[in-house]
């Protein structure tokens, strides 16, 4: 991709956390003292049915803080390419609950809070580096981003909002051109953690995803082209209530001015992300009904040799989601072929990612996955090395081709931060981008990569729930694994990969837990 030669400037490089200056904060609740479900429950039982009580402060703090607050700092020496400069502090690398592509945590929060909410109404940034809401401005604005929304918040009841905004920068200065894409799915990684959040709990969220950019942009001080909005999730703090009729349709942006601190002196754009943000800008078509997403999913192929997978693990997962997210890390070149995966692991892995198909959202059917997942077994006992259809609805694969694909792997993966002869399977999770982007215009670029994205952090959580190393990649030739798969005809096509497998268990690390 262009532009060719590019090399980040790592002395140069944003900030991991943004702040405002001259902004008065609000500390949160620690966030780790609330006692979340089961995690088997959370990942294998059914949903709450409706959204469960109003929000806390409290809880609010758990949510923010298990998903993007900072939980430690890894030190662990792996394969990856700069655990040589982690040691030093300008280098640190923070962990956090919610999955992100090259820990770049590109995305920022805001939250906007009505009259019922537990501080004074107004817009509020959250903080990452000090777990604690930056107020911007006061005031009730949150008709306003039901206006945006055009009513997306469903009934009308939320009282408050978080709106889930990216930084290009904070990822393009590593990956340039490519960054669209990483971002979308790190969004995608946040929303499906603050579902897991949310059902430990005993609710659920709702997750919008069309509305008007520009006028959020406007109401949060943003630049579009540096910041934008790609989620909003109505947050109800009270009783349920009819606010329909208070939507007013006075645009009232441009009244947050407040700097933010910039590490970076020679931040710069890329040309092929403002054409792909400018498109989806720019496509204005009404929000689809959410029915058109059933003509989305992927179709199942014909023929095909069954496999009936054992029944979840559900007794190794743990009680308490938080601590499954508190223990989540990527594996890089950690995994060795010497302790094997079983069979009931992966399927028990295979279960919890497709529980991140479940959710509430403004486009698209609680009941309805608008992905597939494919599995290449590479080192699974009872299982031959081959690839295979995960049907989540039978619990069981279906045999697409049985052939040895270590060598494959390793020749399909671009980068040196694994060792695919050492990794158990393979997991990859497609969708029909062509037909999505037919149904929803440019923005259904977003709408897929959300869920690609949701299962990304479902595959992690389960996977340290169940003590299985795993690491996410973007890193393969895409071609390659689609045919591996049978994905050479139609318009399904690989997004994004899960390695699976155990650890060595003599890695270096050192305990750094902050919570």
């Amino acid at each position: 991709m262009e532009p060719v030669g590019f090399t980040p400037d790592w002395d140069d490089q944003p900030s991991r956390h943004k702040t405002y200056l001259g902004v008065r904060r609000f500390p949160l609740p620690a966030g780790v003292d609330l006692a979340l479900g089961d995690t088997a429950e959370v990942l294998f039982g059914e949903p709450p049915v409706g959204h469960g009580a109003p929000w806390t402060l409290e809880s609010l703090a758990t949510l923010l803080r298990l998903s993007y607050g900072v939980l430690d700092r890894r030190l662990r020496v792996s394969w990856n390419q700069d655990s040589h400069v982690r040691v030093l502090y300008p280098e640190a690398l923070w962990g956090r609950g919610t999955a992100s592509g090259g820990g770049m945590y590109p995305l920022e929060v805001y939250w906007v809070a009505g009259p019922g909410s537990p501080l004074l109404p107004g817009v509020y940034h959250y903080s990452t580096a000090h777990h604690s809401f930056e107020r911007l401005l006061a005031g009730d604005l949150t008709d306003e981003v039901r206006a945006a929304c055009e009513s997306g918040d469903g009934d009308g009841a939320a009282d408050g909002f978080l709106v889930v905004t990216v930084r290009f920068w904070k990822n393009s200065f590593k990956y340039n051109s490519f960054c669209y894409h990483v971002v979308t799915q790190d969004a995608g990684a946040l929303l499906g953690c603050w579902e897991l959040i949310a059902r430990g709990t005993g609710r659920r969220l709702t997750r919008t995803l069309w509305f008007d950019d520009e006028r959020l942009n406007r109401l949060l001080g943003l630049e579009t082209d540096q910041e934008t909005v790609l989620a909003v999730v109505p947050m109800p703090f009270g009783p349920p209530a009819d606010r329909a009729a208070q939507v007013d349709p006075v645009d009232r942006g441009g009244l947050i001015d407040r700097p933010s601190f910039e590490r970076s002196a020679r931040p710069r754009t890329f040309e092929q992300i403002e054409q792909v943000h400018r498109a989806v800008l720019a496509d204005r078509r009404e929000r689809p009904q959410p029915s058109v997403a059933r003509g989305l999913v992927p179709r199942k192929p014909a023929g095909g040799e069954e496999v009936e997978l054992p029944e979840p693990l559900t007794g190794r997962l743990g009680r308490d989601v938080g601590r499954a997210l508190r223990s989540r890390r990527t594996s890089f070149g950690s995994f060795t072929r010497s302790r094997p995966l079983h069979l009931d692991e992966l399927a028990t892995v295979l279960a919890g990612t497709a529980a991140g198909q479940r959710y509430l959202s403004d486009v698209v059917p609680d009941e309805v996955g608008l992905t597939g997942l494919y599995v290449l077994a590479n080192r699974v006992t009872g299982l031959p090395s081959g690839t295979y259809r995960y049907d989540a609805a039978g619990h069981r694969l279906r045999v697409v081709s049985e052939m040895p694909l270590a060598e494959k792997l390793q020749r399909s993966y671009y980068l040196s931060n694994y060792n695919l002869e050492q990794v158990a399977a393979v997991l990859a999770i497609s969708g029909r981008w062509q037909s999505t982007l037919d149904a929803y215009g440019s923005r259904g670029y977003r709408v897929l990569n959300s869920e690609v994205g949701a299962l990304s952090q479902t595959a992690y959580t389960t996977a340290a729930a169940l003590n299985v190393g795993c690491g996410v990649v973007l890193g393969f030739d895409n071609i390659a694994i689609d045919e591996a798969v049978g994905l050479d005809d139609g318009d399904e096509r690989t997004f994004l990969f899960v390695l699976l497998g155990h650890e060595r268990a003599d890695s270096a690390d050192y305990d750094y837990r902050l919570v």
